[in-house]
């Protein structure tokens, strides 16, 4: 029962990071992103919307005018891993890990801005 809790405040904390409709954002020329592995915890959102926000969203703040696509693979409901190109360079994949329970929001949010600085560094390089 308590990991049922769990995944319905993870799921109700994606709702309150940006829960919408990113059909126009995802496919925007400087970036794009996509979620495999989304099922794994019922996101209602299409494409990872929640999660693919949030990495946008950082980027857009640490790495602005980038050229980038990202495509974030949930593992598990603790694990994310994630490709990314940039300015049509592959770097080495990105793993991230909750080791004390579930991903939530704040984990997410970290993954993100993790995210948002190997693409600024990729960048500068």
């Amino acid at each position: 029962m308590r990991g049922g809790f769990a995944l319905l405040v993870f799921v109700a904390g994606l709702a309150s990071i940006g829960c919408s409709p990113l059909s126009a954002r995802v496919n925007e020329p400087l970036g794009r992103c996509e979620l495999v592995g989304g099922e794994k915890l019922a996101i209602a959102c299409g494409r990872g919307g929640a999660i693919c926000a949030e990495v946008e969203r950082a980027i857009a703040v640490v790495a602005p005018g980038v050229s980038y696509s990202a495509k974030i693979k949930l593992l598990s409901r603790s694990r994310l891993a994630a490709t990314l190109v940039v300015n049509g360079r592959t770097l080495p994949e990105q793993n991230f890990a909750v080791m004390d329970g579930n991903l939530s929001e704040g984990s997410i949010k970290h993954f993100a801005k993790a995210l948002a600085t190997a693409i600024a560094e990729a960048s500068k390089s």
